[in-house]
């Protein structure tokens, strides 16, 4: 991009407008977390029940994107954009008004198809625009930016649920997704400059899904982000019955206690930005798998050893984000890196795996939160080690 005044100022608005877009799905699941145990007393279930709300979100999340990334190579990213916003206002809309948990659970899988319109067309959005080096800063800037929506998500959730219900969470989900199909139509070009006519075939996607996992280093990547998102899901899907649960934290302090955490997410994505041209991208990613790794060692070590207080648990899972920032951005954009006509493919296969990966990882948090404190911990430290051994089994020749 030019680093003129005149281009400066669209640049900006781009990669702010692309960062709410990003953020979409985060926000449609850290918003409501607070809400969890009060939807569980409301519906008259169980946590495990509830917690598919989240997972069967993160369900379709998964499936949608395999969608998105091949009819976005075909017709372009900017109406597959629109599309994803509008179906995911009207699935909003479905969720304020649930009077059942199997309507919340079916709404939630609707929503989700149109919330990831935002992540993986945004993604590729940026491989299009900023190419394949500035890509990677870019990413990592979006990412630390696209943290204020679970670092704020959470505590505002508390509050609204305190003040208005459960209901306003989804309210407001409601009204930020028609301030962002505005936007889009207003502001979002076209930036899809490699159309393929035959990306929608479904030989062609199959060709190209065997090209890509056939690339060791891609599938590293992958992997590598895969279980560093689940080390941040599971956090999600356990922390508002662990921390409201076992530890009595209200909503409101609930919210405070994930927005430290998140924070912890904010700090490795901003020096991920900072540090990626000094010392590349892959030495990052790596440096931020360890690092989760004996984070998510001690928290694990620390549940073992008997020690029940809070601060076990958040002190190693801020640290546990920190690494997440530094891997994410890093891992999407060395995997994206060498495929620039096949952006939208590759940013969707990352995005399905590691958001299917990640629903998994939550059930299984979900069904176990409930019967044994040490699920939670446990989890987190299993998907953290697997981060950088992944890595190392796979990758060979890291982009610059």
């Amino acid at each position: 991009m030019s680093a003129s005044p005149a281009a400066a100022s669209p640049s900006f608005r781009l990669a702010a407008l692309l960062t709410t877009l990003v953020a979409l799905g985060p926000l449609s699941t850290d918003l409501y977390l607070p809400s969890l145990p009060t939807l569980a007393r409301v519906f008259a279930t169980d946590a495990a029940r509830i917690q598919l709300t989240l997972s069967v979100f993160l369900a379709g999340f998964a499936v949608a994107q395999l969608a998105y990334g091949a009819l976005s190579d075909r017709f372009g990213r900017r109406p597959l954009m629109l599309g994803g916003l509008l179906l995911y206002f009207v699935a909003s809309l479905a969720c304020l008004f649930a009077d059942s948990v199997e309507t919340l659970i079916a709404a939630r899988f609707v929503q989700a198809l149109g919330a990831c319109a935002g992540p993986v067309l945004g993604r590729a959005i940026v491989r299009d625009v900023w190419g394949p080096v500035e890509a990677v800063r870019v990413l990592a800037y979006v990412s630390g930016a696209m943290a204020l929506a679970p670092l704020l998500g959470p505590t505002l959730g508390g509050y609204l649920t305190v003040w208005f219900g459960w209901q306003a969470n989804f309210a407001l989900l409601v009204l930020f997704s028609l301030l962002q199909i505005g936007a889009v139509w207003f502001w979002l070009a076209e930036s899809n400059a490699h159309r393929d006519p035959t990306a929608t075939r479904p030989g062609r996607i199959l060709a190209n899904f065997r090209i890509l996992l056939a690339d060791r280093n891609y599938l590293g990547y992958l992997l590598a982000l895969s279980f560093s998102y689940s080390t941040l899901f599971a956090f999600i899907s356990g922390s508002s019955f662990v921390l409201i649960g076992r530890f009595g934290l209200s909503p409101q302090l609930f919210g405070l206690s994930f927005g430290l955490v998140v924070a912890g997410y904010l700090a490795g994505s901003m020096l991920s930005g900072k540090l990626v041209r000094r010392f590349g991208g892959d030495r990052l990613l790596l440096a931020g798998a360890w690092l989760g790794a004996l984070a998510g060692a001690t928290m694990w070590g620390l549940e073992a050893a008997g020690t029940r207080h809070v601060a076990a648990l958040l002190g190693p899972m801020f640290f546990v984000t920190l690494a997440v920032g530094l891997v994410m951005s890093n891992a999407v954009g060395q995997a994206l890196a060498p495929y620039p006509k096949m952006a939208g493919a590759a940013s969707s296969l990352m995005g399905f795996c590691q958001m299917g990966i990640g629903a998994l990882v939550g059930m299984l948090v979900g069904h176990g939160v409930d019967g044994a404190a040490t699920v939670l911990p446990m989890t987190v430290a299993g998907c953290a080690l697997l981060v950088p051994l992944c890595h190392l089994a796979l990758v060979r020749h890291p982009a610059p």
